[in-house]
């Protein structure tokens, strides 16, 4: 059976495409697509749909929360606090599986951050 190897892109709305472009790759190093696409390194993508009432992703209206995996989670959240981003950090996030935090871009979008375990 053929199936999908990774995933392609991430699309969604915005009330001011450009400005939030120019955010993810400031602070996320998420460049937009055009004229070259992002380059992902390989690793572990967890897709994972989630119960309707979840509280995870923190606004109930919110339908969608994505996560980016990262090198170094402390360095990162220093470099984000620095620039007057919020983050959140959760004891009961982290896992087996690694360490989380979670930030919002300028439009409330939540964005979590994933320092996978080696």
């Amino acid at each position: 059976m053929q199936k999908v190897n990774g995933i392609g892109g991430v699309f969604f709305r915005a009330r001011d495409p450009q400005a939030l472009s120019a955010w993810y790759e400031r602070h996320l190093g998420v460049s937009y697509y055009d004229p070259v696409p992002w380059k992902q390194r390989e690793g572990y993508t967890v897709f994972a749909p989630f119960a309707q009432d979840t509280k995870y992703f923190g606004r109930d209206e919110q339908q969608w929360m994505i996560n980016f995996r990262v090198d170094d989670l402390d360095a990162l959240t220093k470099q984000l606090k620095a620039a007057g981003i919020e983050v959140e950090t959760n004891p009961d996030w982290n896992s087996e599986v690694g360490k989380f935090a979670r930030i919002h871009d300028p439009e409330g979008n939540p964005i979590e951050l994933w320092q996978p375990n080696q």
